[in-house]
């Protein structure tokens, strides 16, 4: 039997792409000779496809001595222990041709040094990077040019199975291409690409290289990113994947406002209302999530959620399942309130909460000897949740000075100084007295590990 795997659409080699002009306002489909095209269409939004070529660092394969603070010494400075720099690339959609915002994904531009992005007409322009958003495989980058195209984008809400869609990227380094097929569903997940999943699934061709492209309804409108494919080795099977453009788009206003997503949390936990739950409880369906446990202190606390009820709505709009909730709090902004319809004993009644926010340390706010690192607490979907307490290293720049440090992502410090931290505030204030050397106790892959950094 063949292994098929799920596969990020970034390739590794620079290529060029696409002209520019004023997109026009949606029409229909024309047709030439009685025979419909998309040749008009394509005329209109191609020139806003966008190359983007990267240029990062990487580190080389980690020599094991090198987590070891002693033999570390001997290594540093070396060419084994230096990031190595690698160019990669994949595309873009111009959003906004007066200011030129270009979306893309997050892993076409992770950890890059210089980000080039090239027009079909073969300019090419430095970008800056607004901001980005791991969780939903989004960035926001914006260029400074002028005769730029800008597709308009549209409300992927109102999609339906069927709907014929057109693709249009960069794959395999041979430059702008479209292709075409249709919206095969909607709302998949689980596929464990990115933490926020509620994706698009077409049949539009899609291969490496397409990262960050346009996926176009027959309106011209931009209805989502191009991020992700299934198949053997990474080939086109015609089962691809691209990120709605509502989510895009909701993405996009918190980059432009924070320089990140600040998303807001509730304090509960939540799974899919089975069928055999719906019939317990009586309910007419099994869609909505179902909360398992709601946190002592948090909002929904607050609010008076209790374990049992059944979320059916939020903000009006019907919940298809417990990861429809979770996708729509994770873009829900802090401090904002929400209205949650809820089942409770039969009864259907409304809970307003206001979302809190994830705590999160950013790296340098107790230390610069950690800059580059971003920590937060300890999430329930962490496996020591529960058993230690202390902070996770979230985030990591490959070659700053936490890297360089000792430090990797997903280690958890339990103490500094021998002192115990069981959160971030608790991390914060410990780094501020930390004095010139700092000692973690650092919990790694089940292994206690003792890193000093001076």
């Amino acid at each position: 039997m063949k292994s098929f795997k799920i596969t990020t659409l970034l390739i590794a080699a620079v290529m060029f792409a696409v002209p520019s002009v004023a997109a026009p306002p949606p029409m229909e489909l024309p047709q030439v000779g009685g025979i419909p095209t998309l040749a008009p269409l394509l005329e209109r939004v191609t020139p806003a496809v966008v190359n983007i070529a990267v240029k990062s660092r990487a580190p080389e394969r980690e020599n094991p001595l090198l987590n070891d603070p002693f033999f570390r010494f001997f290594f540093d400075g070396s060419e084994q222990s230096r990031p190595q720099p690698q160019i990669s690339a994949g595309s873009g959609v111009i959003v906004d041709a007066g200011k030129g915002y270009v979306l893309t994904n997050h892993h076409v531009i992770a950890n890059a040094e210089e980000i080039l992005v090239t027009l079909k007409d073969r300019r090419s322009f430095l970008a800056k990077l607004i901001g980005s958003d791991q969780g939903t495989d989004i960035a926001l980058l914006q260029i400074k040019a002028d005769r730029l195209t800008a597709v308009p984008i549209g409300d992927s809400d109102k999609l339906k199975v069927g709907d014929f869609v057109v693709a249009v990227g960069n794959p395999f380094g041979l430059g702008q291409t479209v292709t075409s097929g249709i919206v095969s569903a909607l709302g998949r997940s689980g596929l464990n690409i990115e933490g926020y999943e509620d994706f698009i699934q077409t049949d539009a061709s899609i291969n490496p290289g397409n990262s960050g492209g346009a996926l176009i309804d027959l309106r011209g409108q931009l209805i989502g990113i191009n991020t992700a494919i299934i198949g053997p080795a990474g080939g086109n099977v015609g089962i691809g994947f691209a990120v709605p453009s509502q989510m895009a788009q909701a993405v996009m206003g918190q980059l432009l406002r924070y320089g990140e997503v600040r998303r807001g949390r509730l304090g509960i936990s939540v799974q899919d209302v089975t069928p055999r739950i719906a019939e317990a409880l009586s309910l007419a369906d099994s869609r909505g999530a179902i909360v398992s446990r709601v946190e002592p202190g948090s909002a929904a606390a607050a609010a008076g959620l209790k374990a049992g009820d059944v979320i059916v709505a939020l903000n009006g709009r019907a919940l298809r399942s417990s990861t429809d909730f979770r996708n729509r709090i994770g873009l829900t902004p802090v401090g904002q309130e929400v209205a949650l319809s809820i089942v409770r004993d039969g009864d259907q009644m409304t809970v307003r909460v206001k979302l809190q926010s994830e705590t999160k340390a950013r790296a340098g706010a107790g230390s610069s000897k950690l800059n580059g690192a971003v920590f937060e607490n300890l999430g329930r979907d962490h496996p020591y949740f529960g058993q230690v307490k202390g902070v996770v290293v979230a985030g990591l720049e490959p070659g700053s000075t936490a890297w360089r440090s000792g430090l990797r992502k997903g280690d958890v410090i339990v103490a500094v100084n021998r002192r115990e931290v069981h959160n971030t505030e608790e991390f914060r204030a410990a780094l501020k007295g930390g004095g010139d050397v700092l000692a973690l106790n650092v919990l790694r892959g089940g292994m206690g590990l003792f890193i000093v950094i001076q």
